[in-house]
């Protein structure tokens, strides 16, 4: 009881138990579902199995609004979790316990205070939600989607790896990563955000004065970004929207913002646009070190200082 107060993992034996327990068929009818799970190879899957009995056996899981989870949708959910902690240490998602999973999206009551001190309160549509030693709340109807980029489950438990490093500011821990300095990839992560945003802006400023840049018609100059618009929120929203386009479809993101991309690679400690690429039987991925040189992947020395990212 006091590990489960206190937000601990399951003991390797209650691990070991879950993943005895995960029907091979069902395991593989999940990843073929999932084109980015599809590409792993047989060592990624064997990993991924461990990685999702862990969270299976350490996180109790339960439908809001009436919604019966089944066996098949916990499972889909750890498996999406688990991908980001592949080969990290799944303590980095311990210090809370529950998931929370609605039907399909929820509204969050939110307040904000303008420049001249007045509170605003209103109400937010959202897929999910992160909180500070708190559970995450996912909607099963977009956890569930298969195709495009867009990820709720890995984009909320990567806040959680933020959180885990302290405030929601887009700098996971790096103390498993001695290879990473913090004051590079702060400085990599706020010239990655600031091009973004640049980015974004150009895009907006190109929308027809006669279209809603809100609307449907404005979704195909959108599509030209690397990322989710989202991301230009903070930093803290562009490392999560960062980590979903990396698992599901790192191409845009790896040519747009190659840095940033290469401190993912390393952070993550692994390749999708490599595997991925393989898996479409594609031109072979070259990787981008932090200096913009083509290069397999290395260390990026503590004192390392990116060079200027390219104009978008």
């Amino acid at each position: 009881m006091l590990r489960w107060l206190k937000g601990r993992g399951a003991r390797t034996a209650e691990v070991a138990d879950m993943q005895s327990r995960i029907d091979p068929e069902r395991w593989s009818a999940l990843l073929a579902d999932y084109p980015f799970l599809a590409a792993l190879d047989a060592a990624e899957r064997e990993a991924l199995r461990g990685r999702t009995a862990w969270l299976l056996a350490s996180k109790t899981m339960n439908g809001a609004q009436g919604l019966e989870l089944t066996d098949a949708m916990r499972l889909a959910i750890a498996a999406q979790a688990a991908l980001p902690i592949l080969h990290l240490d799944p303590t980095l998602y311990e210090g809370w316990n529950e998931i929370i999973v609605y039907p399909g999206g929820f509204a969050i009551p939110r307040s904000q205070v303008d420049d001249d001190g007045v509170t605003h309160e209103y109400v937010e549509e959202a897929a999910g939600e992160a909180w500070e030693g708190g559970p995450i709340v996912l909607s099963w109807s977009d956890a569930s989607q298969h195709t495009d980029a867009f990820n709720v489950v890995i984009h909320e438990f990567a806040h959680k790896l933020d959180l885990h490093g302290g405030d929601a500011d887009g700098m996971p821990s790096l103390h498993a990563h001695r290879e990473l300095s913090p004051r590079l990839w702060r400085r990599v992560l706020e010239a990655s955000y600031d091009s973004f945003v640049q980015m974004l802006e150009r895009t907006e400023s190109s929308i027809p004065s006669d279209v809603d840049p809100e609307g449907p018609d404005a979704d195909v100059y959108y599509a030209a970004l690397p990322l989710d618009p989202y991301a230009a929120t903070d930093e803290a929203e562009f490392f999560a929207v960062s980590s979903e386009h990396f698992f599901t479809d790192p191409e845009p993101l790896a040519a747009a913002l190659p840095q940033w991309f290469a401190l993912l690679e390393q952070y993550y400690r692994q390749e999708p646009l490599r595997r991925l690429a393989a898996d479409d039987d594609a031109a072979p991925y070259k990787p981008v070190a932090a200096d913009g040189a083509d290069a397999a992947p290395q260390a990026l020395p503590a004192d390392a200082t990116p060079a200027a990212l390219p104009p978008a």
